[in-house]
């Protein structure tokens, strides 16, 4: 799958931040689809169009985890990126047991995103050639 036609989906609550991922990431070649909060990604998604999932774990209402669970849910684990501003090692711990994600902490290096999306679409079988 050609990288322009993967869709990368950002649930980041700081609108900032949630529009800078989507330039960096529509600039490396992807479609991205951003939300404010779990509860909007819920309402106006189809996550199965996603082939990648960029989370603030720190979330207003569901967190970024909790959107994890329930994606794991409806099949499957989808590939994972975790964010977060916390420099809590708990966090950053509970995050890199869950297996197969990946978790950055912020402020984000844009080298180091755009590596572990690779990161994550190569282990789904869905880098490009």
């Amino acid at each position: 799958m050609l990288a322009s036609k993967q869709s990368i989906a950002i649930v980041e609550d700081d609108a900032s931040l949630n529009r800078a991922l989507e330039r960096l990431l529509q600039a490396s070649g992807f479609a991205t689809q951003a939300f404010l909060s779990a509860e909007d990604f819920l309402a106006n998604s189809h996550p199965e169009s996603h082939a990648c999932f960029i989370l603030d774990i720190h979330l207003p209402g569901i967190s970024g985890v909790e959107l994890f669970d329930r994606l794991c849910e409806r099949g499957g684990r989808p590939p994972v990126i975790f964010i977060t501003a916390g420099d809590g090692q708990a966090v950053r711990q509970h995050a890199s047991r869950i297996s197969g994600t990946i978790c950055l902490r912020k402020p984000l290096v844009a080298a180091e995103l755009l590596s572990a999306v690779h990161e994550q679409l190569r282990c789904s079988g869905s880098a490009p050639e």
